[in-house]
Parts: structure tokens; sequence; C-alpha cells
């Protein structure tokens, strides 16, 4: 089995504490590349350090959406500057997030666009949060990729068909979370089932989001192994499939992974 976990946050809370067996539980399930996803400039060093540290795990650099407001000096220019260093593959955790409105939707959109200049900068993929703002997100990446392409990802995927469908056709991957294998997910399963394999990532979001059958719990990159199991089953392959299609997705898409 091979399997990539695509978006998780081994430096916080629930995964910091033993951080180095989480991983060796992780590997153990057949997990051979982790994104560790940083969500505001302060996380930046501790999740280039732990991606210097394992030769399995890479680090991203952004800004979530819930932190634009206190990060109005993060522009595309500081963005390029940190992505130069070589265990950065990805921009982000950026995007809109309504449901929580934790920023100011303006700043939301300011840093957002701070992203997808800085990808079209350096050619790396940005890792899109968006939540009860598809409209929105969809509008903003159509205007963006209108200067210049970049690739990218909706992370941890819930959002409607159409919506899949409109980020498929601007390129961009969707990544599938354990939110997935939840009773109440049927529509999001509906969509995850007839994706193009090609556009597929799997990730746990760790330490949130535990998968069944390890709801309650702490959430941790060994974890997208039950999910990838499910998505198999939903799709009508094996995990072993999904696994590598999925881990060869990842690597296509974040492309400095190869080196």
């Amino acid at each position: 089995m091979t399997l990539a976990d695509s978006h998780c946050h081994l430096n916080y809370k629930g995964l910091v504490e033993e951080q180095q067996s989480v991983l060796e539980r992780a590997r153990a399930r057949g997990v051979t590349a982790m994104l560790n996803i940083s969500t505001r400039e302060r996380e930046w060093g501790d999740v280039i350090a732990v991606a210097e540290r394992e030769p399995d795990v890479w680090a991203s650099v952004g800004i979530h959406p819930h932190e634009a407001d206190a990060h109005p000096d993060v522009d595309a220019g500081k963005l390029v500057a940190a992505a130069a260093h070589p265990r950065v593959v990805g921009l982000g955790e950026c995007g809109l997030d309504y449901y929580y409105d934790h920023s100011d939707r303006a700043a939301q959109a300011a840093s957002f666009r701070a992203h997808c200049a800085a990808a079209r900068e350096t050619g790396l993929p940005i890792i899109v949060h968006t939540r009860d703002a598809e409209d929105d997100t969809a509008a903003l990446l159509e205007e963006e990729l209108g200067k210049g392409a970049f690739p990218g990802v909706i992370h941890c995927f819930t959002g409607t068909g159409p919506f899949a469908d409109r980020m498929i056709d601007l390129g961009f991957y969707i990544s599938i979370s354990g939110i997935v294998t939840f009773k109440s997910a049927r529509d999001l399963q509906e969509t995850a089932a007839r994706l193009p394999i090609e556009r597929l990532l799997i990730e746990t979001d760790a330490p949130f989001l535990a998968p069944v059958p390890h709801r309650g719990k702490s959430g941790e990159p060994g974890f997208v192994a039950d999910t990838c199991a499910f998505l198999a089953n939903l799709r009508g392959t094996t995990p072993e499939a999904m696994g590598a299609a999925t881990a060869a997705n990842f690597h296509t898409l974040f492309q400095k992974t190869r080196a």
C-alpha cells in the first residue's frame, strides 16, 4: 500500500506532543508522503523544520482565511520568498470562509489573491480552503487564473457537485477527507464516486476530522488509509489501486516533492 496525506497539521495540539510516534504509525500503514500545512506566519518556521528533519514530510506556507485580518503585511512577495525553501511545496491554506467570518471578507479576498499571485510567480500550487463561499471562491479563482495559469487543490472538499465540476474545469484537484466516511455525507459521497481519478487526492486534515472508525479521536496521518479504503469501495476499486493513484496525483500536483 502506498498512500499520501495531502493535508495535515503535524504541529497542532493532538499531534505535536507525540509527533514521532504519529509519523511512525503513519509509515506503518503505508503513508509515504505527508504535507504539513501552515495557517499563520508564526507557524512557518516550525512546519518547515519538520520537513527538513523528515524526508517524507513537506511543508506549505500560507495564511488561513481566519487569520487574514492579523496578516495584512503577508503579500505575494513575502509568500514567494518563503516558498523558495526547498521543502516548501505549496502555498496555503488560503481561501474564503464565510461560515465563521473570523476575518473581514475583503481581507480574506486580498490574502487569497496574494496567494494566487505567488502561485503564478513560483508555479507552486495553492491549497484552497472554502466554506459557505463557493460562488465567490470560483469567481475569484477564475479571475486570477485569467491573469496567468497556476495549479491548485480544493482541500477537505465538502462542496456541491457543480462546484467540484467547476474546479475540475479550472484544472484544480479535489482532496477528499475523512468526512466522506460519515453517514451524513451522502451528497459528498455521490460527488466523490464520480470525480475523475486523475484529479483526486486524499487527506486527513489531522488532528481534525478523524474518519470512521476513529470518530471522536484525534486524527492522524495514518488514518488516510481508512479514508482511502472507504473511497475505494465507493468507486468499485481496491484500496491499493486508490492509494497508488492518489499518491501519484499528489506528486504530480506538488512537483517539488519529486526533487
